[in-house]
């Protein structure tokens, strides 16, 4: 991926503590303020949606198979019934 540069001012305190996370973190300066960018655009949070749900799209059928009809007599049970045990 091309990198662009971009210049930004702020305090002194600021960028101590900024450079006091990314050494934390072992992070360069860059990468620390990129992730920061990217965990405020919800990048983060949007790629993971993203894969849960394909994740799911693909095992669907998996799932319906296995949890379908349990899930369906757990949802037709009166509360305290356990569809799961006999008497």
């Amino acid at each position: 991926m091309a990198k662009t540069q971009l210049n930004v001012r702020v305090d002194e305190s600021t960028a101590e503590t900024a450079r006091q996370r990314a050494l934390q973190r072992g992070l360069s300066m860059n990468r620390y303020i990129e992730e920061l960018v990217r965990q405020d655009a919800g990048e983060v949070g949007h790629t993971f949606v993203e894969a849960a749900a394909d994740f799911m799209k693909q095992y669907e059928n998996v799932f319906a198979e296995e949890f379908g009809e349990e899930r369906r007599t757990r949802q037709n049970s009166l509360p305290g019934d356990d569809p799961r045990t006999t008497t």
